[in-house]
């Protein structure tokens, strides 16, 4: 294999036969590019070829499971990857359409090693990427990311004979029956589906169906242009449609659900939207009844309830914070055999008796239902208010270009660890610890916490905080990390700021 050429000039000769292949695009635990700007088909071809080198190299029998999402180009994508791993001796299993957790699940139900899942993710349109793992229910992290980029850009993909390729059908009703089981509500239970026209629209409307839920559809045509918004349920576009809905409908809530189908967002039957760590916490507390004495991972840009929520802690309930990030997440409910992971984007990882350890936005929305199924009496807004109260920021991300920010990030730890050795107080708080799993999270005496970490995907930092005790001592601890971030002239504006 020769090496990649990484400028990418799209209506080329070159841009025609040579694979280009953008650097950047192989990210912490997965790959992204704008396509065509940013890799090429060829190029696309030579990922499989590395991925195939890949499975090789670890020792795994040369299967692998690949599907795509509902974009107008990713079935291009897909075959072009496709070349790639069949050149490389793989046997290829495509499973069609799909969203990533199906195509996680498939890995489970044909007993396949590997998966490739070819996805934007919830990015816009106009971005492709990869989504893979070879020890399921895991993903590809820094590490495997970083050999896979080595084999793929220093051209030392190898071909290998006994590749093939075959269409695998009934992966969708596996993968739905799996989901419902034999679960149905027994009380009246009307939601609002949002899917902004991507692929989960094939998958939502038919799920609550099938479990009993009486369906309020929102954008639930599949359309790859997305005429109304990116579904993305982490963005507040998506999130006040979906409190409209709610309201128009007198809906019991919503569920939103992303590009690839493997977040969940939720707004109550009172218009709000509970974000995915508060919702995380809901979930805690019903769980932690069934199952007393878990184990929850919350990646570190989540609320500090789950350490000090006094109901949880009533169930002998175990909090551990880690790295933002699927793959982080991941890997860390599966080291600990935790019951579950909570990420604030929407990521959910159930694990245990409630699922196989991978994000998935269906499986949560069933849960959820379960869940409400369990407290018959309950509105999801009274769920939300039984919660002790905190005030925090949305993610706030200021710019820093993708080769600087993991070096003034290195230097922003050192000078918020310095200010705790110093015994110094944040927003008049004593600081109690600053956790470095992930950046720093500085949290004080009373919870309240501040956290400043690099963005895995894009060229930004990222500053969330919260209060235990108000709004002024929110602003407060923004202001305080705030001034610590503009020491470093490197640090641009922020997309948004409370």
């Amino acid at each position: 294999m020769t090496k990649p050429n990484f400028e990418v000039t799209p209506n080329t000769w070159e841009f025609l036969k040579d694979p280009m292949i953008k650097p950047t695009g192989f990210r912490e635990y997965d790959a992204r590019w704008k396509y065509p700007d940013e890799i090429n088909l060829p190029g696309m071809t030579a990922l499989g070829l590395g991925i195939g080198t890949q499975m090789r190299k670890h020792g795994l029998d040369p299967v692998i499971a690949v599907g795509n999402d509902y974009r107008d180009y990713s079935l291009a994508i897909k075959q072009a990857l496709v070349i790639g791993l069949i050149q490389a001796g793989i046997q290829v299993k495509d499973i069609g359409p799909c969203i990533t957790p199906m195509a996680y699940f498939s890995q489970f139900h044909l007993d396949a090693p590997a998966v490739a899942m070819v996805t934007a993710s919830h990015n816009p349109n106009g971005w492709t990427g990869v989504k893979m793992g070879f020890q399921r229910p895991l993903t590809h992290g820094p590490d495997e990311m970083s050999e896979l980029k080595d084999i793929v850009l220093e051209g030392k993909g190898e071909a290998a004979p006994g590749g093939s390729y075959e269409i695998v059908d009934g992966v969708f009703d596996a993968y739905m029956d799996d989901l419902v089981g034999d679960f149905k509500m027994t009380r009246k239970l009307k939601v609002v589906c949002a899917t902004g026209n991507g692929t989960a629209s094939a998958f939502g409307p038919e799920l609550f169906e099938r479990i009993g839920v009486e369906v309020v559809p929102s954008h639930n045509r599949l359309d790859y242009t997305f005429p109304h918004y990116n579904p993305n349920p982490e963005a507040m576009e998506m999130l006040h449609d979906m409190s409209d809905s709610v309201k128009a409908s007198g809906a019991d809530f919503a569920l939103g659900f992303d590009g690839d189908g493997d977040r969940c967002g939720v707004v109550d039957d009172e218009g709000e939207e509970i974000f995915a760590d508060k919702m995380g916490v809901i979930m805690a507390r019903d769980l932690a009844k069934l199952y007393p004495g878990s184990t929850f991972v919350a990646d570190v840009k989540s609320t500090g309830l789950f350490a000090s929520d006094p109901e949880l802690k009533k169930y002998g309930i175990k909090a551990d914070y880690w790295k933002t990030g699927h793959s982080h997440m991941k890997r860390r409910v599966h080291a600990l055999g935790a019951l579950a992971g909570f990420e604030k984007s929407g990521h959910y990882f159930l694990a245990g008796d409630i699922g196989r350890g991978y994000d998935d936005g269906m499986r949560v929305a069933v849960e959820i239902c379960k869940l409400m199924d369990r407290n018959p009496d309950m509105k999801m807004s009274d769920l939300r208010k039984a919660l002790p109260k905190t005030w925090s920021t949305p993610t706030m991300s200021p710019y820093c270009a993708d080769t600087e920010k993991y070096a003034v990030l290195d230097r922003l730890v050192e000078k918020l660890i310095a200010k705790g050795e110093a015994g110094d107080s944040f927003a008049g708080k004593a600081i109690k610890e600053v956790v470095t799993v992930n950046g720093a999270r500085v949290i004080l005496e009373n919870g309240s916490w501040g956290l400043v970490r690099a963005s895995s995907n894009t060229p930004n930092l990222v500053v969330v905080i919260e209060s235990s005790e108000s709004e002024e001592e929110m602003r407060a601890i923004f202001e305080e990390i705030d001034a610590v971030i503009r020491t470093e002239p490197l640090v641009g504006d922020y997309d948004q700021k409370i």
